[in-house]
């Protein structure tokens, strides 16, 4: 059973959250710009100086919603005497982690446009989808930046972590628009890439941007994992079906597995686990019901929406057709026979899906702040790591598990 201390601590989380998504039900739907963020929610700023093995970069890459990125780069990037290097006085020799804009100013962080003797390390991406049942959260909060650090380091990889639009601001299909926008995007970025040495700024309808320089210089899109954390898990599962359909037009970009974690799935008939856990810790189905409201808006809500229900007929590409997927459940929580049941027809559909169900945890129990250093949420990102890399290592270093 969960501990005492965690039961307290939901007594509270549920007040809070309720409260919070009642105040959510008087603002008007906004649906163009948006927010990515709840001022209430501590966020962690960006560090591209690699603290704690780490660096950390936000973008913002739609100019008509505030679609925003937080990209993690471990430091395995760098060649070994970088790794103890520190960032050089002003006036020093440039290095990596330094650089001279055209003002003068120096730049502290991370710049793989500096010659480093070495041909860039390639690594995957995994596109992360935070939680907050659509209606909170964001790609820089606390919690989910120390859960992507711990990501990127266990797995060696690029984790972009998508800061998606809210609702009620942003009612559906913002969200869902918004990770197949990040999808397009990386795709885009790994085409742009080869452009790079003629070193002129590269313009396009998507945003005037330029070509993303870590992405460029260490991202291999041809390694894509969708990493989904509650509601996340929903939009990571949506975008790996419009993966599938678009097929080659993404090329170079592939996406090689996806892991959803406590899916956020509902359905018109009731579950064992819906009914049993109705009043489960932390986020009970009475307010998570609340949160589908705000998202879906009272008008369209549906118990049976393809937002939340992913085995409903003419969802999307056939089940034999979805990436290996691997979905994480939680003991104590009451949408888990949701994610056991997609679990098992992506099986009978030939799909490797397995599932990992860890006793005594909760919603949330390897992501959210007051969890994240238990033994739980340490086995949980050990053992994704350890399924994961069957399908981003390099042919011929690949272990099983």
């Amino acid at each position: 059973m969960p501990s005492l201390s965690l039961k307290l601590h939901s007594l509270f989380f549920k007040y809070h959250l309720r409260h919070q998504l009642q105040s959510l039900k008087q603002i008007q739907p906004d649906p163009n710009f948006g927010i990515t963020s709840r001022p209430e929610e501590p966020a962690v700023p960006a560090n591209p100086t690699f603290q704690d093995g780490v660096a950390t970069k936000d973008i913002h890459v739609d100019p008509l919603s505030s679609l925003s990125l937080r990209i993690f780069l471990p430091d395995t990037v760098l060649p070994v005497p970088l790794k103890t290097a520190t960032p050089p006085k002003h006036g020093a020799a440039q290095s990596p982690l330094s650089s001279d804009d055209s003002d003068g100013a120096v730049y502290r962080g991370y710049s793989p446009d500096q010659p480093m003797g070495k041909r860039h390390r390639k690594l995957p991406i995994f596109l992360q989808f935070h939680g907050g049942g659509f209606v909170s959260g964001s790609n820089d909060t606390s919690s989910n930046d120390a859960f992507c650090r711990r990501m990127s380091k266990l797995c060696d990889v690029i984790v972009v972590a998508v800061g998606y639009r809210l609702a009620p601001e942003s009612p559906y299909p913002a969200a869902f628009e918004d990770g197949v926008l990040v999808l397009k995007w990386v795709a885009k970025q790994a085409n742009l890439a080869t452009l790079r040495n003629a070193r002129s700024r590269i313009f396009d309808s998507f945003g005037s941007s330029m070509v993303e320089p870590w992405l460029a210089a260490h991202g291999d899109p041809s390694r894509c994992v969708l990493l989904g954390v509650s509601c996340g898990a929903n939009l990571a599962d949506y975008v790996a079906r419009k993966a599938v359909e678009a097929g080659n037009l993404l090329d170079p970009l592939k996406v090689v597995a996806q892991v959803l974690m406590y899916p956020f799935f509902i359905g018109s008939i009731p579950t064992k686990s819906e009914i049993k856990l109705a009043n489960s810790y932390l986020y009970d189905k009475d307010t998570c019901m609340l949160a589908w409201k705000l998202f879906l808006t009272e008008e369209e809500f549906d118990l049976d929406h393809p937002a939340g229900n992913p085995l409903l007929p003419g969802t999307g590409p056939p089940l034999k057709s979805m990436p290996p997927t691997l979905t994480v459940v939680a003991e104590h929580d009451w949408m888990r026979d949701r994610g056991i049941a997609y679990s098992e027809e992506l099986r009978k559909a030939n799909v490797d899906a397995p599932l990992l169900d860890y006793k005594d945890t909760v919603h949330e129990f390897a992501t959210l702040d007051v969890l994240l250093h238990t033994p739980q949420a340490k086995a949980c990102a050990d053992d994704i790591t350890i399924w994961v890399k069957k399908y981003i290592s390099i042919r011929g270093h690949e272990f099983s598990y």
